[in-house]
C-alpha cells in the first residue's frame, strides 16, 4: 500500500477521513434535531470548572511572572540609586565611609540582627519566588494541555458512539423490512425455481442482513467501551483536579508572602542604617549652624535693650526660642519664620484660644527695632527649639 507520510498509510488517511465525514453528519443532525446526542449535565459542568481552571492558572502565572521582572527591574533601580546617592555624598559629610559602605552593597553582618548585604537580599528574594511560586504554578499548569485533548478526545468518541447507535438502531427498523421483503421474493421463487434453490437464495438474502446488522452491532460495542473508558477516566480525574486548585494557590500566594514578609524585613534594617546617617547628618549641619550664628553673635557690636535688665527678657515676655527650620505663614495671625531667627515668647490673652503645639510671640529683631508686641503672631511651637 502507497505510503502517504511517515506512519501514515493511505487505508488509514482513508479512514480518519471518513471518520471526520462522519462526524461532521451527526453533529449536522443533532443541531437539526433530526438525531438525540448524548447529553451529560454534570460532566458538562466538570468541563466548565475545568476551563476556569485553566485560564485562572495561566493568568496568576503571566502575573507572578509579571512580578518577578518588576522585582528585577526594582533591584536595577535600587541599584542605580544607591550609586547617585554614593557619587553625591560630599567627603566631609557624616558617615562618609558608611555610606560609600551602603551603596557599594557590602553591609557587614552585625552580631545581633545577621544582616546580608542588599545585592545578596534582592537576588536570594527574587530566586526564592521564581523557585517556590513561579515554577510551582508552571508544574501544576502542565497538566492542563494533556487533560484538554482527552476531552476534546472524549468529545469526538461521543460523537462516533452516538452516530454508530443511530446506524444501529436505523439496521434494527430496516430488519423487519427486508425480512417481509425476504419472504415475498421467496413466494415468487417457488413457481420459477426448483425446491432446493429457494432455500439457498433464502438463505443468501438473510445471511446478508445479518451480516450488516451484526457489524453494526460491532461498531457500536466498540464505539461505546472506547467512550465510556474515557468518560469514566475524565469523570474521576476532573473532580480531583478542581479541588486541587485550593491548595495550590494557598501554597502559591503563602509562600510569595512568607519570601515578601523576610525579604522587607531584612531590607528594612538596611534602611533604618541610612535613616540614621541621615538624621545624624542633619543633626551636625544643625550644630554647625548653631556654632556659626554664635560666632557671628559674639563678634557683633551689642545693642542696648530697653525696658528689661542686662540679659534678661523685657517684661510681658516668657522664654526665648530660636527656629529649626522654616516657616511659611498660612494666615494673618501668623509669625513667618526663617531657620534661626530668634523669637521672644509671651503668653496669650485669652488662655482658651490657644491650640495644642502653637506659641504666641515676636520675633527679636522687630522687638529691637520698633519695641512694638502688636507685632506678635502664632507660629508651630515644633518648628523651633527653647534656649
Amino acid at each position: 500500500m502507497a505510503e502517504m507520510g511517515k506512519g501514515v498509510t493511505a487505508g488509514k488517511l482513508a479512514i480518519n477521513v471518513q471518520k471526520r465525514i462522519t462526524r461532521a453528519q451527526e453533529k449536522v443532525l443533532q443541531k437539526l434535531g433530526k438525531a438525540d446526542e448524548t447529553r451529560d449535565a454534570a460532566f458538562e459542568e466538570m468541563v466548565a470548572n475545568f476551563n476556569k481552571q485553566m485560564v485562572e492558572g495561566s493568568k496568576l502565572q503571566r502575573d507572578l511572572k509579571t512580578y518577578v521582572s518588576a522585582v528585577k527591574t526594582l533591584h536595577d533601580a535600587s541599584r542605580r540609586l544607591q550609586d547617585c546617592l554614593a557619587d553625591m555624598y560630599e567627603p566631609d559629610w557624616f558617615g562618609k565611609e558608611e555610606m560609600d559602605a551602603l551603596a557599594e552593597e557590602m553591609i557587614e553582618k552585625e552580631m545581633d540582627n545577621n544582616l546580608e548585604d542588599t545585592d545578596t537580599l534582592w537576588l536570594d528574594y527574587h530566586q526564592s519566588i521564581t523557585d517556590k511560586s513561579v515554577t510551582s504554578m508552571d508544574t501544576y499548569l502542565t497538566q492542563f494541555p494533556d487533560i484538554k485533548a482527552r476531552i476534546a478526545k472524549r468529545d469526538r468518541k461521543m460523537v462516533d458512539f452516538d452516530s454508530a447507535r443511530h446506524h444501529f438502531a436505523s439496521l434494527q427498523k430496516g430488519k423487519k423490512k427486508d425480512e417481509a421483503k425476504i419472504a415475498k421474493q421467496a413466494a415468487l421463487l417457488e413457481m420459477a425455481a426448483p425446491s432446493w434453490a429457494q432455500g439457498l437464495i433464502s438463505a443468501h438474502q438473510v445471511a446478508q442482513t445479518n451480516l450488516s446488522f451484526n457489524q453494526a452491532e460491532e461498531d457500536l460495542g466498540r464505539a461505546q467501551k472506547i467512550f465510556e473508558e474515557l468518560n469514566v477516566e475524565l469523570q474521576d480525574e476532573l473532580p480531583a483536579l478542581w479541588d486541587s486548585r485550593v491548595g495550590v494557590y494557598v501554597n502559591t500566594f503563602q509562600g510569595l508572602a512568607g519570601h515578601q514578609e523576610k525579604f522587607h524585613k531584612d531590607m528594612s534594617k538596611l534602611s533604618q542604617n541610612l535613616n540614621d546617617i541621615m538624621t545624624k547628618l542633619e543633626e551636625q549641619r544643625q550644630l554647625n549652624e548653631e556654632a556659626d550664628i554664635s560666632e557671628s553673635a559674639s563678634s557683633a557690636p551689642k545693642v542696648a535693650v530697653t525696658n528689661g535688665s542686662d540679659g534678661e527678657l523685657p517684661p510681658g515676655f516668657i522664654y526665648k526660642v530660636k527656629a529649626i527650620h522654616d516657616y511659611d505663614a498660612t494666615d494673618g495671625d501668623e509669625l513667618e519664620l526663617k531657620m534661626g531667627d530668634i523669637v521672644l515668647v509671651m503668653g496669650f490673652d485669652n488662655p482658651d484660644e490657644q491650640d495644642d503645639g502653637w506659641l504666641m510671640g515676636v520675633k527679636e529683631s522687630k522687638w529691637l527695632q520698633e519695641k512694638d508686641a502688636s507685632a506678635k503672631g502664632v507660629f508651630p511651637e515644633n518648628f523651633t527649639q527653647k534656649f
